[in-house]
């Protein structure tokens, strides 16, 4: 990523110096199809990209500069002044120099197509040789299809037109027409450039539209659309996409006060995305993952309508209103990941969505805000390195949970008064921290100064544990909650924050249910709070101190509540409730407080109960995490087959053709260990055993597969039979797992290669490698790959494109390999690196810390005694 950064001073002090009227973009991208313009038959490389940028200069004669990402460039002109491009472009950017009060920049340059999901990117179906282009810029890849100001702050209106091959339709912010073989574009609004998008080629196009009358009888059309491959037509249910979308839209507006900005709402389903979605306002576009090809929970559908709200959300949080550089990028992620789940409950069929944010999402945050490199919710940006790894649990979902604590503390209708006054104050403008925290404080009346300095601008995650005295009646004396600031915190400055939290007490009935029984709402501040409310209630058997999750904390468990779960988990009846404490187990689990047998245990025990399909999905990833990271080494074969006997069982137990079933099909094939377990998958696949009610489809077909080529069971024979099947996109993405799952040594060498060695690979592919070569159960077979994973990293981080880095940074740190000897191999790299980038020290830093955890959690677990190890069965 040579002369690609771009630092924070470097933006402020052009956006200081500049302001822009407007571009206008003509893409030629008919070199898609066909050899024109490739490195070989069939792989075209360049696109013609003409960009004009008229923008003006408080100082005239100052210098400034434009970012573009291109091999080549033909012509610069500035101010009608022909510039020689070998002069003024190095790769990068283009020097400005001598700039007038006003200025016309006009850039013709040859401009890359992309195979890693940056810039345009190029996919080629391999079902029936279709191509098809988008483009995907955020954080700064923009520049990579046009000449521009790449940074968030220096906003304008664009006009886009675009030839394509014939046949094609393409796609962009605005309104398009096809005249005189020229797709041509409205201009838009004034809209930052990670947010410009372009989508074109032969995709199947589904429209519907939004209508809406307002209280003072003005009526609001929005034309909807969606678009896929062609090969996903026949799965795409784009009327549940407009359902969701149309109430999402109903939502935003009864709730905003501010009619949807941005003319036209299409979404677009495309091929190897990088990322869940992204928020081009009119042109929202989302990994085609999204469209199911086979069977899948409930969860999958209610996820789904949480990033289509999320992605919604942005047209206000993000689109309208941008923050000035990414320090606070928390201003659009942490607000659209609150109200994606806001606007589920309130208005989808999803209403138990703030159980999967409970359970699911605070997960994500809890692991980020433990890890060395946390931060604060507003961070320390530096340069566009540091922003491309801050989207992270942090910034979004710790974010959506201070959020969701700041809706308890000020009040639902002063938090969204604010943010309506906060759209129309900075409509089409950028803010900062302090623009939104005045407009709350006007809407509340509270010291939003003070509530920022200890949760936008601290870091670290808190943990509350309650401690009930009892009198000699045996009734609560007196009930305090304990706060503990994060062990990452300074020891000379912990941060203990203000809590609005409610405490609950729960108890067995006569039917021997699990019910509450007391709830008190109360502010919880500094070390130890007293909850006078609850002194005399009756001897809880279970505190729940952040009981219906309205705080963002790590909940612990007085020994009579961990005594409680323990036996009676399962007769808890409340799902929020339940999800809440098997976080705060999990959390336990990851401290090295609870050894991983003991909470595989209680997963096997109690999670056949769970009615939260979302919450039991996410068991069984947990489950699986203890087994594969915390448990002890020697306990590993007997977790292993305790598990797959569990799953069995429970597989079998299940409601023939249940979502409840799908999922412990799923959880079968990942536990699968022994030669029984894969004789049954195999004959699942070839139709010789057989489960009532489960449908082996596609999809499930792959999910079997991958634990039979893993443990040698399929061959290459096999799979390419399996992708002759399903000769697909998706079937060459599942193909190419499971090829680099088998356990071979020439097999890993082949992956390490394709990935470390080679960039020909796509970043979808390149994820599909990574994800096969990582194997727990082969981690001798890749013990020989530690040396060469920290001789490569620094190379991989120079010379390939930031997402591909960070994928194979991340993909191929030897977590398997968890051994003192691994983390003494972290920290020699580590020491002998200070000064390699800072963002590649980041991620290293962060999967060290995770092998110490593991490491941790593994000596706990080789304390716990053969009572901790299971029955298996409640």
């Amino acid at each position: 990523m040579p002369g690609e950064n771009l630092s924070r001073d470097e933006a402020r002090e052009r956006a200081a110096l500049l302001s822009v009227d407007g571009y206008e973009v003509s893409l030629d991208l008919r070199s898609a199809v066909g050899d024109a313009g490739g490195n070989g038959p069939g792989e075209p490389h360049t696109f013609r990209s003409v960009t004009t940028l008229r923008f003006r200069c408080n100082e005239p004669g100052a210098s400034s500069f434009a970012d573009l990402i291109a091999p080549s460039v033909t012509a610069v002109s500035l101010n009608g002044r022909d510039l020689d491009p070998s002069e003024v472009f190095d790769g990068t950017r283009i020097t400005l120099e001598d700039l007038a009060a006003e200025n016309e920049l006009i850039v013709d340059a040859q401009c890359a197509y992309s195979r890693t999901g940056e810039g345009m990117h190029r996919f080629v179906d391999p079902e029936d040789g279709e191509v098809y282009l988008y483009t995907q810029y955020e954080p700064a890849d923009s520049r990579r299809v046009f000449a521009g100001f790449e940074q968030p702050d220096l906003k304008a209106p664009f006009r886009f037109e675009v030839r394509a091959p014939e046949g094609w339709t393409v796609w962009s912010n605005g309104a398009g027409e096809l005249t005189d073989g020229v797709w041509r574009f409205a201009e838009t609004k004034p809209i930052s450039t990670y947010i410009t998008c372009v989508v074109a080629g032969p995709y199947h196009y589904v429209t519907d539209s939004y209508e809406r009358t307002f209280e003072d009888g003005t009526k609001l059309e929005i034309p909807l659309g969606a678009l896929c491959r062609k090969g996903l037509a026949p799965y795409f249910d784009a009327d549940d996409v407009f359902l969701v979308t149309k109430q999402g839209l109903d939502f935003f507006h009864d709730h905003f006060d501010y009619p949807y900005p941005f003319g036209k709402y299409d979404q677009a389903f495309v091929p190897e995305y990088n990322l869940g979605a992204m928020e081009n306002p009119g042109l929202v576009s989302f990994r085609e993952e999204y469209i199911f090809r086979g069977k899948v929970t409930q969860a999958s559908y209610e996820a789904r309508a949480n990033v289509i709200l999320h992605e919604m959300a942005h047209m206000w949080f993000g689109d309208l209103v941008t923050m000035v550089w990414w320090d606070d990028l928390w201003l659009k992620e942490s607000f659209a990941d609150f109200m994606g789940t806001f606007a589920n409950v309130g208005a989808t069929r999803f209403t138990n969505a703030w159980i999967t944010f409970a359970n699911r999402r605070k997960a994500w945050a809890y692991r980020a805000d433990q890890l060395p490199s946390t931060h604060p919710i507003t961070a320390d940006i530096r340069d566009l390195q540091d922003a491309k790894l801050n989207f992270d649990g942090i910034t979004y979902a710790k974010g959506a949970s201070v959020l969701k604590q700041l809706v308890a503390y000020v009040g639902e209708e002063a938090f969204l008064e604010g943010a309506r006054r906060y759209f129309k104050r900075n409509a089409y403008g950028n803010t900062r921290l302090g623009d939104l925290l005045s407009v709350l404080a006007e809407t509340s009346g509270r010291d939003m100064a003070a509530w920022s300095r200890s949760w936008l601008q601290t870091a670290g995650v808190n943990s509350l544990t309650p401690q009930v005295l009892l009198d000699a009646e045996g009734r609560v004396a007196e009930l305090a909650v304990l706060q503990e600031a994060a062990p990452i915190a300074p020891a000379d400055h912990p941060e203990l924050r203000p809590h609005r939290v409610a405490v609950g007490l729960y108890g067995r009935t006569a039917a021997g249910d699990l019910e509450r029984y007391a709830r008190v709402e109360t502010d919880v501040d500094g070390p130890r709070t007293v909850v006078a409310e609850l002194a005399g209630a009756e001897a809880p058997e279970l505190v729940l101190v952040n009981d219906d999750d309205l705080t963002y904390c790590k909940t612990r468990l007085d020994e009579t509540s961990l005594a409680t779960l323990r036996d009676h988990l399962g007769a808890l009846t409340d799902p929020l409730a339940r999800a809440l404490c098997w976080s705060a187990l999990w959390n336990l689990t990851r401290d090295a407080l609870l050894p991983a047998r003991d909470f595989v245990d209680l997963v096997l025990r109690y999670s056949g109960r769970e009615s939260d399909i979302g919450v039991l999905q996410m068991l069984h990833a947990w489950a699986n995490s203890a087994l594969v990271h915390y448990a002890a080494p020697e306990w590993r074969a007997t977790g292993e087959q305790l598990l797959a006997e569990g799953a069995l069982e429970e597989l079998r137990q299940a409601e023939p053709g249940s979502e409840h079933q799908l999922a412990w099909a799923r959880f079968f094939a990942t536990v699968a260990s022994v030669e029984s377990d894969f004789q049954l998958l195999q004959g699942l696949l070839e139709g010789t055993a057989k489960i009532d009610g489960l449908e082996v489809d596609q999809e499930l077909r792959w999910a079997f597969l991958e634990p039979l080529a893993a443990h040698g069971v399929a061959d290459e024979q096999v799979l390419s039979a399996e992708l002759a099947r399903d000769d697909t996109a998706s079937g060459k993405r599942h193909q190419v797992r499971c090829l680099a799952a088998r356990p071979s040594a020439a097999v890993k060498a082949q992956a390490w290669a394709q990935v470390v060695e080679s960039d020909a690979l796509s970043n979808a592919l390149v994820e599909a490698t990574i994800a096969g070569f990582a194997q727990p159960s082969q981690r001798a077979l890749t013990a020989p790959y530690t040396e060469k994973y920290f001789a490569a990293i620094e190379r991989v981080w120079s010379q390939r494109s930031i997402q591909i880095a960070m994928d194979v940074v991340s993909g191929l740190f030897p977590s398997y390999q968890d051994s003192q000897e691994t983390l003494d191999a972290t920290d020699g790299w580590l020491s002998a690196h200070e000064g390699a980038a800072p963002a590649l020290r980041r991620l290293v830093l962060e999967a060290r810390d995770d092998l110490a955890r593991s490491l941790r959690g593994q000596a706990c677990d080789a304390t716990a005694t053969t009572s901790g190890q299971s029955s298996a069965r409640p």
